[in-house]
């Protein structure tokens, strides 16, 4: 019984790690809901960058298996839990897409952007790449 409220202490204490991490790694100000608003076309942009040869192999990883995440029925981040309950999806893709546009280059970013030249210009914000 104690290993198994030390197993469930330490899933806890984990859990809550990965809730200060994303936190901390939110995109500040009013990105966040830009991003949300994004979605569909940044849905398309990681599934066309996890599908092109130019991503190095640990890039076109880390987009498989943030489009896995994604289809989830569920989150780790329950909805109820105010800021980062319905934005966990949108600082996820944040994140993956600002360590793939550091592989790539926010060329190639552009070239594969389904969207219009503003939804790109946010997610050049997004990733840090804006000019």
């Amino acid at each position: 019984m104690d290993v198994l409220l030390g197993v469930a202490l330490g899933l806890l204490g984990l859990w809550a790690v990965l809730l200060l991490g994303l936190f901390l790694i939110r995109p500040r100000g009013n990105s966040l809901a830009l991003a949300i608003r994004l979605l569909p076309d940044v849905l398309r942009l990681v599934t066309r960058l996890a599908r092109d040869h130019r991503v190095p192999r640990a890039a076109r990883v880390r987009l498989w298996l943030l489009l896995a995440y994604l289809a989830l029925p569920f989150d780790l981040v329950p909805d109820f839990i105010p800021v980062l309950g319905y934005a966990d999806d949108a600082i996820l893709v944040s994140w993956v897409l600002r360590s793939v546009v550091r592989a790539v280059g926010p060329e190639v970013v552009a070239e594969l952007w389904p969207g219009t030249p503003d939804g790109l210009a946010v997610v050049r914000r997004l990733t840090g790449t804006s000019s």
